[in-house]
């Protein structure tokens, strides 16, 4: 039996591999968990490899490094992945650091915001499969026609959308960076100035995981972390679209929360040198 619960166990996978309604799509990178190699040398039985980086789950335009691609190519991508409407799609990263659960949580936005519902990810990833049965090798894709992409607009903010709420309150600009980054003392090198969106507050993503256990802290927890936040919807940001991926998908999908990503994030709002920044 599937659901699509956010999160899915290791037990529940290793109970669902014969669903030929569940697909697993293992998504490390070499910059997060091996690439390509680690999931040649181990990886859940019968898991699809798409790789984070290399498959461009995130697009390049301008200054802006972590853009939802363009919906064609996105089709395109599902579809050579094997992805159908009706599969239930679990997604595994490497479970070791907070940059890979950052991957997952992105991957599994740009399936929901595509229209694409039934959507999990591996709690713990990869290394919470540790002493089950792993295959090895490269487990070859059964691509399907283009994927029917429908956006949904609500849960994600774009330019337009962002200068809209930023003039007009509203809605809740969360930065999801360091300190460092959030008061303007450090710079990413894909922004063109240091500082966050006006009037935006600030919950660093490490803090929404365990150090010890490598997952989300407990749902408690993180209703504690958040519960500070205006009872407003929430835009969600950081430099890239990355890091606020993780923060997106607790207020989303953990504690039901309206909230949205904005993928330009601080690459993009610094390309024009008219739109303001806060810092300090």
């Amino acid at each position: 039996m599937t659901h699509s619960a956010p999160l899915v166990s290791a037990d529940w996978l290793a109970g669902n591999l014969g669903n030929s309604g569940v697909v697993v799509f293992d998504i490390r990178s070499a910059v997060d968990g091996g690439g390509a190699a680690a999931y040649e040398a181990a990886h859940v039985p019968g898991a699809v490899h798409t790789d984070y980086v290399k498959d461009n789950w995130r697009a390049v335009k301008g200054m802006a490094t972590g853009m939802l691609p363009e919906l064609s190519y996105l089709s395109e991508l599902f579809g050579r992945i094997g992805l159908k409407p009706d599969h239930h799609a679990v997604i595994v990263s490497a479970g070791t650091s907070p940059g890979d659960f950052c991957a997952a949580a992105r991957v599994y936005w740009t399936l929901k915001v595509c229209g694409h519902d039934k959507v999990s990810i591996l709690d713990g990833g990869m290394a919470s499969w540790q002493g089950r049965a792993t295959e090895a090798g490269q487990q070859a894709a059964t691509p399907v026609s283009a994927y029917p992409v429908k956006l949904r607009e609500e849960l994600r903010a774009d330019l337009a959308r962002v200068e809209v709420a930023i003039a007009n309150g509203g809605e809740t600009m969360l930065d999801s960076r360091s300190a460092s980054y959030y008061a303007g003392t450090e710079k990413s090198p894909q922004a063109k100035r240091g500082g966050r969106l006006p009037k935006a507050l600030l919950i660093d993503h490490t803090q929404v995981f365990d150090k010890e256990t490598k997952r989300l802290k407990p749902k408690a927890e993180l209703d504690k972390l958040f519960g500070n936040l205006p009872a407003l919807p929430v835009v969600n940001y950081c430099n890239t679209g990355h890091q606020a991926a993780a923060n997106w998908f607790v207020l989303s999908e953990v504690l039901g929360r309206p909230a949205k990503l904005y993928d330009g994030s601080m690459s993009e709002w610094t390309e024009d040198e008219a739109r303001p920044v806060d810092v300090g």
